[in-house]
Parts: structure tokens; C-alpha cells; sequence
């Protein structure tokens, strides 16, 4: 079960938490903390907004930068406490429209095969050459404090491999998956899973209902729900497509 706080909520949330005590272990990967029983057991889970930086440290604004792949698609943007400053969506013909199977996927089953294929290999090379440059101009001009990703396990080595590097390792501390599933990369896409971003998620079991009413007792919860809400408020995301300026 889960249970979805603001950002403001979500920071309240975790001052309490410190001011009480409450034993718990910060997991960078995740970007959440894992709440302790008196034996040290995990009991539930508090995902922090991106926007809130880690427990102890000292930050006034968080900047980062949100990468959605998927074949032929990606979204990519450069936010700065939630707001997106810049932004770019990639196309390419990558996907066999018959079977509709990337041409990576195809192959390591079938091998190599005609023009179409050197073809839709060829646009495959461009098309992480292209991101990645993209990303290389947020990592020079701006200090990048998360990378929020979000990338099927058969095109992360496209990426990491490309003749254009990456601006960050395989390893890079920064990075973080988002625990969401993800439509087709688009710009609205990419804003929706923003506003995920920017809110504070409770996960928990049915057993720690008690416990969970109790933490949020003092700063109130959002609703509740067993899978993550894809309506994220698209009347809020229309009025920041004529509020923000996207640079192409």
C-alpha cells in the first residue's frame, strides 16, 4: 500500500522524524527512507520528494535531470527545484513496424539482416549520440545534483557505449530509477513523472497501518492507493506548458 504526501508534507514529515529519533536508514539508490523497529527491522518505507535533499546534508536548491528511453523515444530535461528549464524529445526509427520489435531485440535472435536493418542500426547510433550530447550540454552548464532515469536493461549499454560519452558512469552515485512505470517518452510524459517526483510516497503494509496513521497524524496525507496515480493533475501540467519557455 502507498500513500502520497506534498513536498511541503514531505519535509514537515522528515523533521519530525528527526526531531523524535526515529531510527531509520537513509538508501541513496532509492532516495527513501526505510523505517527501523526496535530490533532494527525495516517497517515501512518513505520515498522523498527529488527536490528534498538527503537527511543531514545542507542544500538550498536541488538540481536534476530527468532521462526517459525507450526504443525510438526519449525525453530528457534539466529541472532546478522541480522547474523545467530546458527540455528535448528524440525520435528514430529504431522499431520493425511488422513485428513491432526493436531492432536491438531482433537482433540477438535472428542477426543481422537487409537495407532496413542497417538502416534502423544506423538511426540507433545517432539517436544516443544525440542524447547524450544533449546531456553533456546540462552536465557543462549546470551543477547536476540527481538523474532521474528511467532506461530498459537492453538499451542501457546503447547508451553507455555510444561514441559520444555519457556525462556520467554506470555507477554514478546521482542516479536514481524511477520507481514508475513509464509511457512513451513524450514532453507531457516526462512532466507527469515530475509531479510523481516532486511528492513524498508512504509504502507500507496492511500491518503498519497504525504506525503509518501515527506518523502522518501531524502533517496530514493525500489520498491513498495501491498503484501509483497517473493523473497527475493534467490541468497543473497544461498550465505549466504555457507558463515555462521550452527550448528545443
Amino acid at each position: 500500500m502507498n500513500r502520497f504526501l506534498s513536498q511541503e508534507k514531505s519535509a514537515t514529515l522528515l523533521q519530525n522524524l528527526q526531531a523524535a529519533s526515529v531510527p531509520f536508514t537513509y538508501e541513496q539508490e532509492k532516495h527513501r527512507l526505510a523505517l527501523l523497529d526496535a530490533t532494527g527491522n525495516e517497517q515501512l518505507y518513505f520515498r522523498l520528494p527529488i527536490t528534498l535533499p538527503a537527511p543531514c546534508t545542507i542544500q538550498k536548491q536541488v538540481n536534476y535531470v530527468i532521462l526517459l528511453i525507450q526504443s525510438g523515444n526519449c525525453a530528457l530535461g534539466y529541472f532546478e527545484n522541480g522547474k523545467n528549464k530546458n527540455h528535448k524529445v528524440f525520435r528514430s526509427y529504431m522499431v520493425r513496424k511488422k513485428q513491432g520489435k526493436s531492432q536491438i531485440k531482433y537482433l540477438k535472435t535472428k542477426g543481422k539482416s537487409r537495407a532496413g536493418s542497417r538502416v534502423r542500426l544506423g538511426e540507433t547510433v545517432e539517436f544516443f549520440e544525440n542524447i547524450n550530447e544533449r546531456l553533456q550540454t546540462y552536465f557543462e552548464e549546470h551543477e547536476v545534483d540527481r538523474i532521474a532515469i528511467s532506461c530498459s536493461k537492453t538499451l542501457i549499454p546503447y547508451l553507455y557505449n555510444s561514441k559520444v560519452a555519457t556525462p556520467f558512469s554506470k555507477n554514478d552515485p546521482r542516479l536514481y530509477k524511477i520507481p514508475k512505470h513509464i509511457h512513451t517518452p513524450i514532453y507531457e510524459v516526462m512532466m507527469q513523472a515530475n509531479k510523481f517526483l516532486l511528492r513524498g510516497e508512504l509504502i507500507y503494509d496492511e500491518a503498519q497501518q497504525d504506525l503509518l496513521d501515527e506518523l502522518v497524524g501531524e502533517v496530514g496525507a493525500e489520498g491513498e492507493s495501491h498503484e501509483v496515480d497517473d493523473a497527475l493533475d493534467m490541468e497543473d501540467l497544461h498550465d505549466d506548458l504555457d507558463d515555462e519557455q521550452h527550448i528545443f
